[in-house]
């Protein structure tokens, strides 16, 4: 009987400590880490700058196309706006540096002309960032300088500076909102008759993740332009869109991605483009990894 009982005792012990140091080991576990579908697709906005820098080693290569159209009684304008980017990161995260070239055709009047236009440089500084909810603010200063032709309404003739604040936030795991605020000055302007133009922009957009990889977006922006004949006084018109998309991407074993998207601008005042399409494509893939090409 007293054997009995110590194997009994010792098979007790035994099976008291196996259950402890599994204890330790999920103790001792890495949490598992919560996938949200807001954390697929981040820096890909189509009209609304987001707030967020590219990360370090990491480059993006963005290609826009907007065609938009004026039925409006006494108007027949048509324009194609494309535009290519590069934003590149300055040794990390905090600063980020890129340029944006536009070509353009448009039809006016029965004219076409076709171009580049305007090409700006950017720097963009990531004041504040939150990896917990993604609340980010990067305000951005560019360079315009006068590459377009003026002469064919390409551009204005005068190196100017642009002013953005770009606000960003994930509410849940499913939501984004964005928010921006800016101006564009052009001293001396072609397009004003040699007069400084000063413009001002603020625009939104609300985002559903549906999943990591489909999004959902209806975006709207504003601005208040300067238009004005030879001899006259310029006057300050308000210029509205809202636009409908969605956006999707495709995820690439060596972490690069390629994101497609489509939108559908639409006017909201007599000063705006009745309709129009806008599509996207970019492309994020490391340049150099732990510091090394």
């Amino acid at each position: 009987m007293f054997a009995l009982k110590n194997a009994l005792l010792g098979r007790g012990l035994l099976t008291g400590a196996v259950l402890f140091s599994g204890l330790l080991v999920l103790n001792s576990a890495e949490p598992a880490v919560r996938e949200r579908n807001v954390d697929g697709i981040m820096d890909n906005s189509f009209l609304v700058e987001e707030a967020y820098n590219q990360e370090a080693g990491v480059v993006q290569h963005i290609l826009t196309g907007f065609y938009s159209v004026d039925r409006q009684p006494g108007s027949d304008d048509e324009a194609y706006d494309l535009s290519f980017t590069q934003e590149w990161p300055l040794f990390s995260q905090t600063h980020q540096l890129s340029y944006t070239v536009p070509y353009s055709f448009v039809r006016s009047g029965g004219v076409t002309e076709n171009g580049v236009g305007d090409i700006l440089l950017n720097y963009r500084l990531q004041a504040y960032f939150n990896e917990d909810n993604l609340m980010a603010f990067a305000p951005r200063a560019s360079v315009i300088l006068p590459t377009g032709d003026e002469n064919r309404g390409l551009g204005d003739d005068t190196v100017g500076a642009q002013f953005n604040l770009p606000f960003s936030t994930a509410l849940g795991d499913n939501w984004f909102v964005h928010l921006n605020a800016g101006l564009t000055y052009l001293p001396d302007a072609a397009s004003a008759q040699d007069r400084d133009l000063i413009s001002y922009h603020i625009a939104g957009s609300v985002i559903y993740a549906a999943t990591r990889d489909l999004h959902f977006l209806v975006e709207a922006t504003g601005s208040w332009e300067h238009f004005g004949d030879p001899g006259q006084a310029l006057d300050r018109e308000f210029i509205a869109l809202i636009s409908p998309g969605f956006r999707k991407a495709f995820n690439f074993a060596n972490d690069s991605q390629l994101v497609l998207g489509v939108a559908a601008p639409i006017g909201l005042n007599g000063q705006s483009p009745e309709l129009g399409v806008f599509v996207y494509a970019s492309f994020e893939h490391f340049f150099s990894r732990n510091g090394e090409p």
